[in-house]
């Protein structure tokens, strides 16, 4: 038979005023269990940590079986989509069928983009417009839907790289990467967003950056554009999942689209525009454009609510949410490395007006490669880019 205890009329009296403190020692409660957590020594919460951090990891890199969804006959819009990883996209798109159509404020660039596209399959629609603009991005919309069909899956690429110490960014730069990279998807959203909501279904792609999820420095005004792009459509994902619409959120790390040239620069813009070209074009710590635009269309494909895109993006995230002291304090000493601004300039120049060291030029073959693969380099400088590249390549 069980054995009954008896309380003292004290005791009695004790429980009656604070029973939790009378619980039997056997049975555990959850403040004896949260007090055994806090009591935890640093080296047993960090093991408990780097656990978590490895299952995390774990999640990350597992194999994922995509959902067999055609982009066939679809109709897909993308902004920024002349150059650089929009045109990638738009290529890829066009091989699986789908009904694309790119826009741009460079005519131009968007007539070069349309030739390289349509060998890949069909021709797309070219659209001029600025996405800053709202009425010109609804007529943009407009225009696109009335020759391809409503618009089923949206990429909003567009975005500008603004290069420098802090000191050299006037509040211009902050608005126009605000302008360009969160009103600018806001403007294209706003535009398609009705039709999706009728149709009850539709994709919503935002291209943003590892920028956007860890602050970098010399790269101050393009993390704040990034940074309000994420948060966007993290919250679009939930407010609009019952209207059977998709939203998935792109963070790429450091990606060789051929970008840099078309970047601008302040401060000491030579040696800024080196060191953002070098870090742009090391195979360990990059991607290809076209292997990040084959992720991205899996990532549609299976309607992930968000991508990080390569090893050290997926690293530097984690490592971020465990540990941000630690994170920010390597980040700060990184900055030590970059340029100082004393004799720097407050003008702004693009990456290609800048100068390059010639000593750096073997560590950029892959980034000077893909500019002119993806429609970075214009053709009145392309015959001397070209030639330059297969003389770096017949050095042995």
């Amino acid at each position: 038979m069980p054995q009954t205890r008896h309380l003292s009329k004290e005791r009695r009296q004790e429980c009656d005023e604070t029973p939790i403190r009378c619980q039997d020692a056997s049975e555990p409660s959850a403040l004896s269990e949260m007090g055994r957590y806090l009591s935890m020594n640093r080296a047993d919460k960090a093991m408990l940590l780097m656990a978590a951090g490895g299952l995390g990891l774990w999640f990350l890199s597992r194999p994922r079986v995509a959902t067999p969804v055609s982009f066939s006959g679809k109709t897909v819009f993308i902004t920024g989509g002349s150059r650089g990883l929009g045109l990638v996209l738009a290529r890829q798109f066009t091989r699986e069928g789908g009904r694309v159509a790119i826009c741009a404020r460079d005519e131009r660039e968007l007539e070069r983009a349309a030739e390289d596209v349509a060998s890949f399959g069909s021709t797309p629609i070219t659209v001029v417009a600025d996405v800053t603009n709202p009425a010109q991005i609804r007529s943009a919309i407009a225009e696109a839907e009335g020759l391809i069909g409503p618009i089923e899956v949206l990429i909003n690429n567009a975005g500008i790289i603004s290069v420098g110490p802090l000191e050299t960014m006037t509040r211009a730069d902050f608005e126009e990467a605000l302008q360009i990279s969160f009103w600018g998807a806001y403007n294209t959203i706003e535009a398609v967003l009705p039709g999706m909501k009728a149709r009850k279904e539709g994709q919503i792609v935002n291209i943003s950056s590892i920028g956007g999820k860890i602050g970098v420095p010399h790269l101050t005004p393009y993390c704040v554009g990034k940074f309000a792009l994420t948060g966007y459509s993290q919250a679009l994902h939930a407010e609009l999942a019952s209207d059977g619409i998709k939203v998935t959120t792109v963070c790429p790390g450091l990606m060789r689209t051929g970008s840099p040239r078309n970047a601008l620069f302040k401060g000491k813009q030579s040696a800024e525009y080196g060191w953002f070209k070098v870090s742009d074009s090391l195979p360990l710590l990059t991607v290809s454009a076209e292997e990040a635009a084959s992720e991205i269309i899996e990532a549609v494909r299976r309607a992930d609510a968000e991508l990080v895109i390569s090893l050290p993006a997926k690293v530097g995230v984690m490592l971020n949410t465990l540990w941000p002291e630690l994170t920010a304090n390597l980040i700060a000493l990184a900055n030590q490395l970059l340029p100082g601004n004393n004799g720097g300039s407050l003008e702004r120049k693009l990456g290609k007006d800048c100068g390059f060291p010639k000593a750096l030029t073997p560590f950029t073959v892959l980034t000077d490669e893909a500019a002119v693969r993806n429609n970075e380099v214009d053709p009145v400088d392309q015959d001397e880019n070209e030639l330059r590249l297969v003389n770096l390549r017949s050095v042995p």
